[in-house]
């Protein structure tokens, strides 16, 4: 046979070139890559744009009442102020603000709001970084204790924590809302970051453990700047349950440290529906959340899809 159609013997085979082989197949997209792409079809757009329109249709009325007489409201819709600028003005609000007892009750959510939301948050990333990756005695223990409590409603600790709280001088004050509402915030709170902080890579710790960085320092320069989704989606939920509550707050605060969804209550229980003070009062108790939850989408909508994507 001609030594063109044979391979010597001992002659080695051609190897294939890294150009030679078959191309790498792209990887899968994520759950992130994928609903984004969902998410810009165009008739997904069409139908997010009106259910955003029906959600947003109550809060117009609202904040468009707010600002019309009480004899405007009586006769005509609040839509006709749309065709009908005059009708508006900021004289419920002038009045609202002149009102003693609904400014006070409005200081008194944000005194109650931001210490509540504060100690759950600051108490709860402690907890949740030591039960994720300290080691002490009954840890899981106490961990599965936390986890049950999230199953005790409210309702149930109403009268005992009442009692306790009016023997030891604390029943009808801000300090005594703060703390009920610290209190059942915490196991959920717990629960959340606990869980996020377990998802860190053990390799990061053990570097800076390593680097000589003690428990206090690597929670500070660490575990906080990573769990900064999760800590600012738990405030924005800790924040908006205590600013909206009133069945905690009608019962533990009296009249001077109510706060403004009782004092609201309080107006339509004695004035019936009178919409000049109640539009203005239920729309500055609305809006101080959405401010809040704006200020933290971005963080919020990280914390939302955190562990999405591995």
């Amino acid at each position: 046979m001609s030594g063109h159609s044979t391979i010597e013997r001992g002659a080695s085979l051609p190897v294939a070139k890294h150009s030679d082989r078959a191309p790498a197949l792209p990887p899968r997209p994520g759950l992130v890559s994928r609903l984004t792409t969902w998410l810009s079809n165009g008739v997904v757009q069409a139908v997010l744009l009106v259910v955003a329109l029906v959600w947003i249709t109550p809060l117009a009325g609202l904040f468009l009442s707010s600002m019309r007489s009480e004899q405007d409201n009586a006769a005509k819709g609040w839509w006709t102020a749309l065709t009908d600028p005059g009708q508006l003005s900021l004289d419920n609000y002038t009045a609202l603000f002149k009102d003693s007892g609904i400014t006070q009750s409005f200081w008194n959510t944000v005194l109650i709001s931001v210490p509540a939301t504060a100690l759950v948050v600051g108490i709860a990333a402690l907890a949740g970084y030591a039960f994720a990756w300290l080691e002490f005695p009954g840890r899981n223990a106490i961990f599965l204790v936390v986890v049950g409590l999230l199953v005790v409603p409210v309702q149930i600790g109403l009268l005992p924590v009442a009692k306790l709280f009016g023997a030891i001088g604390l029943f009808g004050t801000i300090p005594g809302v703060i703390l009920f509402h610290v209190a059942y915030g915490l196991p959920f709170a717990i629960f959340l970051l606990r869980n996020y902080f377990a998802e860190i890579p053990r390799e990061m710790l053990e570097a800076a453990r390593m680097d000589g960085g003690g428990e206090w320092r690597i929670f500070y320069q660490l575990i906080l700047p990573l769990g900064r989704p999760a800590l600012a989606s738990l405030a924005i939920f800790q924040f908006l349950w205590v600013w909206n509550d009133m069945l905690v707050a009608l019962l533990f605060a009296d009249s001077e440290s109510q706060p403004l969804t009782v004092a609201l209550q309080s107006e339509m229980r004695q004035f019936g529906s009178n919409i000049g003070v109640l539009a203005p009062g239920a729309f500055l108790s609305l809006v101080v959340p959405l401010v809040v939850f704006f200020a933290f989408q971005r963080h919020f909508v990280q914390g939302v899809m955190a562990g999405s994507v591995k």
